[in-house]
C-alpha cells in the first residue's frame, strides 16, 4: 500500500511540474482557444497592423522577431529577402492560428 501511495505521489508531482513548465514556456503548449476566451471567428479575424522587429532567415522560409521577442512568420519571401537581418517596419495583417503575417508593405525601421 505504501509502494502504491508513493508512486501515485510521484506521479501527481511529476504531472505538476510538466504542466508548470508547460505554462512557463508558454503558447506551443497552448491550444489555440485554451484560455483565451476568444471564439474562432474572433480568432480568423485579421485586421492591419504595423510589426517592428528585425527580419530572420530560417532556411528558405524569413520571419519577423518582433520587439518583444515572439517570431511570426512571413508569407512573403521574396519581399523579406532583401532585408534580411535589419530592423523593420511590416504593414499586414496576422493570422493568429498560423501566427504568420500576411505582408503588404515592408519599410526599414527609422532609428
Amino acid at each position: 500500500m505504501k509502494t502504491i501511495k508513493r508512486e501515485l505521489v510521484l506521479c501527481l508531482t511529476l504531472t505538476a511540474f510538466v504542466f508548470v513548465c508547460a505554462l512557463a514556456w508558454g503558447r506551443p503548449f497552448l491550444s489555440a482557444g485554451s484560455g483565451t476566451g476568444m471564439t474562432s471567428a474572433q480568432q480568423q479575424s485579421q485586421t492591419t497592423a504595423l510589426f517592428k522587429g528585425t527580419v530572420l532567415r530560417n532556411g528558405e522560409e524569413f520571419l519577423l522577431r518582433d520587439t518583444s521577442g515572439q517570431v511570426l512568420h512571413l508569407d512573403d519571401p521574396q519581399c523579406a529577402e532583401d532585408f534580411e537581418g535589419k530592423a523593420v517596419t511590416i504593414t499586414g495583417e496576422l493570422d493568429q492560428q498560423k501566427m504568420m503575417i500576411h505582408v503588404e508593405r515592408i519599410e526599414s525601421a527609422t532609428v
